[in-house]
């Protein structure tokens, strides 16, 4: 059974098909990759993935379960979490507090234990931090737990954001765009982490991004998408000599210039 499956799924905006019948499948443990031009409808299916828009046909489902009409809470719970293409932290807490935060739709202690720091709640408040600083450690932040979120570099932000939503303990780990703005030495490391993060933490990731050294370096398989269309799926060696991928994508100069 694929851990995600997408069947005719559909999504518009007015007159607008952003999605149109789009199918696809992610196995467990897959590194895959979403690309097309810009305004192909990427995005756009993560949001309907995870609940942020309810899909105006087909069925999506996740690990069996149908999370057609989930909403994102919902999702995140069953274990699918994201990132976005710009990045969504909270820059005035300090970097362990980001993390933390991901960690507390699991509190289970009530208000009132809250309030007054009674025994279980302290005990799971405890637990939290340190599960929020073991990620910290895994990502390589450790050392600023306590420096503001948004005083840390661009690729450091990235690993933070990535760090919170695997707080959230997901199965499905979807990153929009996450090299967006490197340069190619943090391009180069960002690679390398994601693998490892697939591999330490036995995930499952689908990711969106336009710098074709990253799709081609890391993903196992690829879908490409061009208004909202699938057009092509694939290996990376099958995707790059594609004749439709390249004439609606690579063919405009976007490989080319990630090469």
């Amino acid at each position: 059974m694929p851990i995600l499956k997408l069947d005719g799924v559909v999504k518009r905006f007015g007159g607008l098909m952003a999605v149109n019948n789009v199918s696809m499948e992610l196995e467990q443990g897959e590194l895959a990759g979403l690309i097309g031009p810009n305004g192909a409808g990427k995005t756009t299916v993560f949001n309907v993935i995870t609940g942020v828009y309810r899909a105006d046909a087909g069925r999506i489902s996740f690990m069996g379960v149908d999370i057609t009409e989930r909403k994102p809470h919902e999702t995140a719970a069953l274990g699918i979490a994201r990132t976005f293409q710009n990045i969504k932290l909270f820059q005035r807490m300090n970097v362990l507090d980001n993390v933390r935060v991901a960690c507390h739709y699991r509190l289970k202690a009530s208000v009132f234990s809250a309030v007054f720091d009674l025994p279980r709640y302290v005990k799971q408040e405890r637990e939290m931090t340190k599960e929020a600083l073991d990620l910290l450690e895994a990502v390589g932040l450790k050392k600023l737990a306590n420096e503001s979120a948004g005083s840390l570099p661009y690729g450091h932000q990235r690993k933070l954001e990535i760090a919170r939503a695997l707080a959230t303990r997901p199965k499905l780990l979807l990153l929009d765009e996450p090299a967006a703005g490197m340069n190619p030495e943090e391009t180069a490391e960002l690679m390398k982490f994601i693998k490892r993060i697939r591999d330490e933490f036995g995930l499952t990731v689908l990711l969106i991004e336009h710098d074709m050294k990253v799709v081609m370096g890391i993903c196992e398989r690829i879908t490409v998408l061009d208004h909202g269309c699938v057009i092509a799926r694939g290996s990376p060696t099958e995707i790059q000599s594609n004749p439709e991928v390249i004439k609606a994508y690579l063919g405009s100069g976007v490989y080319a210039r990630s090469s």
